[in-house]
């Protein structure tokens, strides 16, 4: 940018401008790189997986109680609903473990979202759509463009 600012190509302004765009990229790039080498805590993950755990495993402790609890109040409306409905603790208890245990597995995979697996930022394919466009702002021929990245599985990278 010096080189052509010094030839005159550009003004003076605009040469300013640029480099203040330079500057801020390579801030950015910096702030990025920054996120994707810090270290996630591992203990922040480890106790999640914990208490996830010790609540599914007391959770059946507290629903069958209320469940037995809810069975007499019904009793007095329809007695043999009332006397089993005590057993739907079983489903409500799998649903609501499945669930809690879903955000956990959910929440370990999405710790890294820039290391290239399937359910990541498709980094690659943003910053190849952001080279597209750059290329054709600059008035390149279609030819000297890159193609975006294939769609390999329904995944891109």
């Amino acid at each position: 940018m010096r080189h052509l600012k010094e030839k005159g190509i550009i003004w003076e302004f605009s040469f300013l401008n640029l480099e203040t765009v330079v500057q801020e990229l390579f801030t950015l790039q910096g702030k990025s790189e920054r996120i994707k080498n810090f270290p996630y805590p591992r203990h922040f993950a480890t106790l999640n997986h914990y208490f996830m755990w010790v609540f599914v495993l007391v959770l059946r402790l507290a629903i069958v109680p209320q469940f037995a609890e809810i069975g007499q109040e019904i009793s007095s409306i329809n007695a043999i609903i009332g006397k089993y409905f005590m057993w739907l603790a079983i489903p409500f208890y799998v649903a609501v473990a499945w669930i809690f245990h879903t955000m956990e597995k959910i929440g370990r995979t999405g710790e890294n979202p820039f290391e290239g697996s399937a359910n990541d930022v498709p980094i690659s394919t943003i910053a190849r759509g952001i080279e597209i466009d750059l290329r054709q702002n600059l008035g390149e021929k279609n030819n000297e463009i890159p193609d975006q990245h294939p769609v390999i599985y329904d995944t891109q990278m």
